[in-house]
């Protein structure tokens, strides 16, 4: 090993280093091409316990793996080579620090000797990603020795403490400069694996439950508001039926599900369309919100959460996801913990006003059927419809990822309570960058996996598409294609004077998506009427690898038709 030259020693530590992180849970890697990572690739792709994935697009290739590492919750690592190539990360890195998404970037890169000297495709990578991982190392240059591959498979094992061990978890950015030559000279045939075992030890928060238990011990008409998680906490369903309080459960929460057992309770099926009637709040006034999770997506939920008089927020992952500062208090436990510790001492809470959950679900009800009802009147294809029913259709067990902008916003408006489907998004940062191959990496490791994505989102990871969809499994795409950014038109900026605000925010692209979708090997089918989007829908998921639903919707008409479902929940609680 001594004699060995550049390349053997490159090779021998990067595989070591690659045997720490596989020990600690690491299954997949993805890789774009270039010559300065040469022995991460090699490594990778003679590691036994490695799934290699392939792009040509650093960006890409980082929500390809983000979106296995949201789906599966095992840490994903991912490589590439010096420069801009690095930098082209950063946008996964921030949603994976946002979201909590274990990830780990290597970045090859020149030694020492080439940095601040013009050498090409050099720049400074140290600590490239700032704040937003939860570790940086840089290995320096890999040298001969067993005692370097020990200390190279340390790295990996650093790396998984930092990214998964050490809540909440997140990315992680391991630096790898190398010196040329960067082949090995041997046959390739390496030393056996390094294994190592990781520390388990978790930070434990402080202990703030007995204070916790004594704000809830004074409520009389609480409200559960659960927003994104990661885990669905277990029994919460339970204990809202249980103590009387309504749920209002977001999709991303994994908690938007029908009554339990017992028939009382369960989530809210419109919750957000009660939340967003002025009227409503005020008639049913919270003393007491407790949030479990995120922070609310929907506005009228968020005005909820504001106008309690009280907020207790149980917040697992650190989110700090208090953005109006309301909180009482603030605990960052298990949720799972909690309600097991609140529904073993339910005897010691207070009683719930008489009738208060009984208020909230028939509003919820009648809304629910008012909705329902005005929205299959309506052939013309309307995003709430479209959300609510591409939720409905997808079989038990399969996936729905939510693009960000509106489509996760009318999910959480529109979606009717169900088992069987699990919901995810790229909510950390709500970016609409990486969005395809986010839906392709989560389809790598789930069962059926669809998505409901705006236009401009498909459009911004085009490349994603154009690689994607010939290799790896299949998924349907539903595309809401409304020519431009819809959710502007929502916004104080549709005051401007048209011609202004069409040129600034709503961005007409007028680009064909079939012929798109053509160029990339996806199957497409373009629906003009609601009522043949589902049968689409199952055509698509029948005809195998990837296929895209496009819906056409009509962006002024779509201010017009949620303006009448705002009218039609007002009277409907109304009367």
């Amino acid at each position: 090993m001594t004699e060995a030259d550049e390349g053997d020693i490159a090779l021998a530590c990067v595989t070591a280093l690659l045997d720490g992180l596989v020990g600690g849970g690491v299954a997949h890697m993805c890789m774009t091409p270039g010559s300065r990572s040469t022995p991460i690739a090699l490594a990778a792709a003679r590691h036994p316990g490695i799934t290699l994935h392939v792009h040509v697009d650093e960006r890409s290739s980082a929500f390809f793996g983000l979106g296995i590492a949201a789906a599966s919750g095992k840490p994903v690592a991912m490589f590439c080579t010096s420069g801009t190539a690095a930098a082209n990360h950063f946008p996964a890195v921030v949603e994976a620090c946002m979201a909590r998404v274990p990830i780990i970037v290597m970045t090859a890169d020149r030694p020492p000797e080439l940095h601040g000297v013009g050498a090409n495709q050099t720049i400074d990578q140290q600590n490239l990603f700032g704040r937003y991982v939860k570790w940086f190392c840089d290995t320096g240059v890999p040298a001969g020795g067993e005692r370097e591959r020990h200390h190279w498979a340390s790295f990996g094992v650093n790396a998984i403490t930092h990214a998964v061990r050490f809540p909440p978890p997140g990315p992680v950015h391991l630096n790898l400069p190398f010196r040329e030559p960067l082949l090995p000279s041997g046959s390739g045939a390496g030393a056996p694996p390094i294994t190592y075992t990781t520390s388990s030890a978790a930070h434990r928060p402080v202990d703030l439950m007995p204070a916790f238990l004594r704000e809830v011990s004074t409520g009389h008409r609480v409200v559960v508001v659960a927003g994104r998680l990661r885990v669905p906490p277990e029994g919460l369903v339970d204990l809202c039926a249980e103590r009387g309080w309504p749920l209002l459960a977001e999709p991303l929460s994994g908690l938007r599900e029908a009554a339990p057992e017992s028939g009382r309770g369960g989530a809210l099926s419109a919750g957000p369309l009660l939340a967003a009637d002025a009227g409503f709040r005020e008639q049913t006034h919270p003393d007491l919100v407790i949030q479990v999770g995120a922070a609310p997506t929907s506005r009228g939920v968020q005005e909820l959460v504001r106008g309690a008089d009280r907020l207790l927020i149980i917040d697992p992952d650190g989110l700090v996801a208090d953005p109006d500062r309301r909180a009482t208090l603030t605990i960052e436990d298990d949720p799972a913990d909690v309600v097991a510790v609140l529904r073993a001492g339910r005897s010691s809470l207070p009683a719930t006003r008489p009738q208060w959950l009984g208020e909230w679900h028939a509003a919820d009800r009648k809304v629910r059927e008012t909705v329902d009802t005005l929205l299959d009147s309506w052939d013309e294809p309307f995003e709430g419809r479209i959300a609510r029913d591409v939720a409905a259709a997808i079989p038990d067990g399969g996936v729905l990822f939510a693009g960000s902008s509106m489509p996760v916003r009318d999910l959480d408006t529109f979606m009717s309570p169900r088992a069987g489907l699990r919901v995810l998004a790229n909510r950390g940062a709500s970016g609409i960058d990486g969005l395809v191959s986010t839906t392709f990496g989560i389809a790598e490791v789930s069962g059926p996996t669809y998505a409901l994505l705006g236009d401009l989102s498909v459009l911004h990871d085009a490349s994603g598409l154009l690689w994607g969809a010939r290799r790896g499994p299949g998924a349907v795409l539903v595309v809401i294609d409304n020519n431009g950014g819809g959710i502007f038109s929502l916004l104080p900026q549709a005051s401007l004077a048209r011609d202004e605000f069409e040129l600034l925010f709503g961005t007409p692209h007028g680009l064909d998506l079939q012929a798109i979708a053509r160029a990339a090997g996806a199957g497409v089918r373009t629906v003009d009427s609601a009522g043949v989007l589902v049968p689409a829908m199952r055509e698509a998921a029948t005809s195998g690898g990837v296929q895209i639903v496009r819906v056409r919707v009509d962006r002024a008409r779509a201010v017009e038709l949620r303006g009448e479902v705002s009218r039609a929940v007002s009277a409907a609680l109304a009367g």
